[in-house]
Formats: C-alpha cells, sequence, structure tokens
C-alpha cells in the first residue's frame, strides 16, 4: 500500500503539528511492515525535521498559491463538487499529489484542501467547537464559525474515512454533519516524541529560575484556555498557602493583556510567572520540576497537555467536560471550568497531599505506557488496512 500524506501545517502549530508528528511516527512503523510512504510538504521549514524519516519527501511547488486557492474557496462556501472542479484545474498542488499515486492521502490538519483534491482521503477532525462552544470570540468573530461549519460539512463529506480524537469527538461529527458512524474513527493523541524523548536541558535552571513548587499551564493565552479563573483559585487560597505559585507558558498575544490585568487585580503578580513561549524541546523540565498541570480549558473533545504531563510523571488535574475523563480515566483529577471554588478545592489538594501527587504521578506514567506510539501506530494501520472505508 502506497500512503501519503499531506503537511499544509508549519513545524511550529502547536497541537496540529504534533499530531502530524505522531503521524509520521507511525507511519515510519507501517514502512517498516512494507508499506510505501509519501510525503508532500508545503513549507521549507519541514526540510530538516523529515531528514530523520525515511520517506520519499517531496516539496509542493506553488504551495502558497493552492493554499490561499483553497481558502478561498472555502470562505466563499462553494460545494465541495464545484470547489473539486476548479481545484482540479486551478491548483498546481492537486496535479502533483495526483501525480505521485498514492493509494491514499492523510490530511492531519484539517486542510480545506482535504476535500478538494480528487484521490482518496483520511481527513482529520480535531474539534468542532465553534458549534459547541460558540459564545468564544477565537472561533466566532468574522464568521469563523459559519466558515469552519462548511469546511467540516464538505470535509466529512467528501473524505474516505474521518479521524476523531475521541468517542465524544466521532458523536459530535455525526450529530452535527450526519457523517455515517463507520466512516468516523477514533485514534486517540498520544504525547509528542520531543516529549517522550527528551531529557533536561544541561543548563535548564539557569536559563529558567522556576519557584521551587508551581502549577504549570501550558497553553496560548486564548480566552477559552480560562487562566482567569485559575488566578482567582490561586488567589483564593494564598491565605493559607503563601506560596503559591503559577507557571503559564504561551506568547504574550490574544487575550494576554486581559489575563496580565486580572493577576493585577487579584494582587497574584508575585505568584504567577509569565514565561512566554517555550520551545518544544524545553517543556519535559517543566512538566517534571511542576507540584502538577492544572489545565482549565473550555475546549476539546481531548487535549494533548495532560499526554505530555502523564509521560512526565506530572500530576495532572484537567476540566471533567467533553472527552477529558474519557481521555484521562483516574490518571487525573477532573473539576469544573466555570466554578472557581472547584478549581482552587483542587488545587488545594495537589497543592497539600504528596501522597494524591505521588498517586497520580504513577497512573499518568502507566497511562503513557499503555497508550504510546506502538498502541497508537497499531491502531492506525488498523484503521488504513481495516476501514471499510480504505481500499
Amino acid at each position: 500500500m502506497k500512503i501519503g500524506i499531506f503537511l499544509g501545517v508549519e513545524p511550529n502549530a502547536g497541537g496540529m503539528f504534533q499530531y502530524a508528528e505522531s503521524l509520521l511516527e507511525a507511519l515510519r512503523e507501517m514502512q517498516s511492515n512494507g508499506h510505501e510512504v509519501c510525503v508532500a510538504y508545503l513549507s521549507h521549514n519541514w526540510e530538516k525535521k523529515l531528514l530523520s524519516y525515511p520517506f520519499k519527501n517531496v516539496q509542493m511547488k506553488c504551495g502558497r498559491w493552492s493554499l490561499n486557492l483553497s481558502n478561498v474557496l472555502m470562505a466563499l462556501k462553494i460545494p465541495g463538487s464545484f470547489s473539486r472542479f476548479l481545484s482540479h484545474i486551478l491548483s498546481p498542488v492537486v496535479w502533483q499529489l495526483a501525480k505521485l499515486d498514492c493509494d491514499l492521502w492523510i490530511f492531519p490538519a484539517q486542510d480545506a484542501l482535504s476535500y478538494q483534491v480528487k484521490v482518496p482521503v483520511v481527513a482529520t477532525v480535531h474539534d468542532l467547537m465553534h458549534r459547541y462552544e460558540s459564545s468564544f470570540p477565537e472561533v466566532s468573530r468574522l464568521r469563523r464559525g459559519n466558515i469552519r461549519d462548511h469546511r467540516f460539512s464538505q470535509l466529512t463529506q467528501w473524505a474516505r474515512t474521518v479521524l476523531v480524537d475521541s468517542e465524544v469527538g466521532k458523536m459530535h461529527v455525526h450529530e452535527s454533519y450526519g457523517t455515517e458512524l463507520e466512516k468516523i474513527q477514533v485514534l486517540p493523541y498520544i504525547a509528542p516524541g520531543h516529549i517522550v524523548n527528551s531529557q533536561d536541558l544541561w543548563n535548564f535552571d539557569q536559563k529558567y529560575p522556576l519557584p521551587k513548587k508551581f502549577i504549570f499551564y501550558p497553553a496560548q493565552f486564548w480566552a477559552h484556555k480560562n487562566h482567569q479563573r485559575l488566578i482567582s483559585a490561586a488567589a483564593a487560597l494564598r491565605s493559607d498557602y503563601p506560596d503559591i505559585h503559577l507557571v503559564f507558558t504561551g506568547m504574550k498575544n490574544k487575550a494576554y493583556s486581559e489575563v496580565y490585568a486580572h493577576a493585577e487585580k487579584m494582587g497574584m503578580l508575585d505568584h504567577v510567572t509569565f514565561q512566554e513561549y517555550v520551545p518544544d524541546q524545553d517543556l519535559v523540565g517543566f512538566y517534571r520540576r511542576a507540584r502538577a498541570m492544572m489545565m482549565p480549558t473550555f475546549f476539546g473533545p481531548t487535549n494533548i497537555p495532560p499526554l505530555e504531563a502523564f509521560a512526565c510523571g506530572c500530576p495532572t488535574a484537567v476540566s471533567g467536560i467533553y472527552g477529558m475523563p474519557e481521555q484521562v480515566g483516574d490518571a487525573a483529577l477532573l473539576f469544573d471550568p466555570n466554578s472557581e471554588s472547584d478549581i482552587a478545592s483542587t488545587m488545594k489538594r495537589l497543592w497539600s497531599d504528596d501522597q494524591l501527587c505521588h498517586e497520580l504521578s504513577q497512573r499518568g506514567l502507566e497511562k503513557a505506557q499503555r497508550w504510546g506510539l506502538p498502541a497508537f501506530a497499531k491502531k492506525l494501520q488498523e484503521i488504513l488496512l481495516k476501514s471499510p472505508h480504505s481500499l
């Protein structure tokens, strides 16, 4: 079987890149089992990363033009059938993918191009939060919700197989677009390789002078990430635990100014470290030094940071919504992300209970060992070879 994977995402694109990287590692396993793998990529920033893979790698010519065309067709809400017709005439990337003659193409990043090509496609739907959490501006402003709805309705219609992260994600796709259940395949996320295989920097403590004890939250400052309630919860504990401290990593943009202003209003600036951007390979040091990782996000269905924490033995607590209880099982604490008091009581347990943290650390490590790259690669192979919608 000749399997193609299309990398339209940049290597610094956060969760989308991490998922693409996991698929590349799984495809390495499949190639060793006799299948042929071909990688099509747009950005030259992929070149160094792809050197470590034994695949045929092809950079798409006129990739930017083709990507812009596909996005225009999506923004104009052109039906899939007509989009495919126009792309077949106008898009150099569509021509090149067809010439590579793969049995199917995997699109890890929800690209609009995935329903505009005339090749068999395994598409991915990471989340439909524009439908389930539409109050947040990052998914609703500038008609984004309508545009995303068009993209996913067409993607799920034209794809041969649709990959989702969880059973909740499967039901979201089915109830949103009427997609046949047998067409939707659950492939849960795994911790990315840069977490599983990385070692601490030799000068980590000099590069990142962190407090001896802290709650860690690695997330960009989107409103749905819910940083402010985490700060309010820590402020509520400050009188009993004067050393309480939060460490945030994320670029100082999006809703950062609002989060900073809230920390200032709550008198918490001395209790919050805004670390800004941290390279992927350095994150291991944060997880291994943290008292715990807390993720009060409103978005799902599932997320990658809890898996990173598990792989590092970092005690974890997450929002008990959507597919996150399914994802973490008994390896993490669950709380209501709308409730500052529930977040605070969970934080108090983590901050004060050494035995609890030890048990969570062990459960997380065990879960990471059970569901890692070997199991992920085996499941991907089963989906690609045995799905009624594969060749």
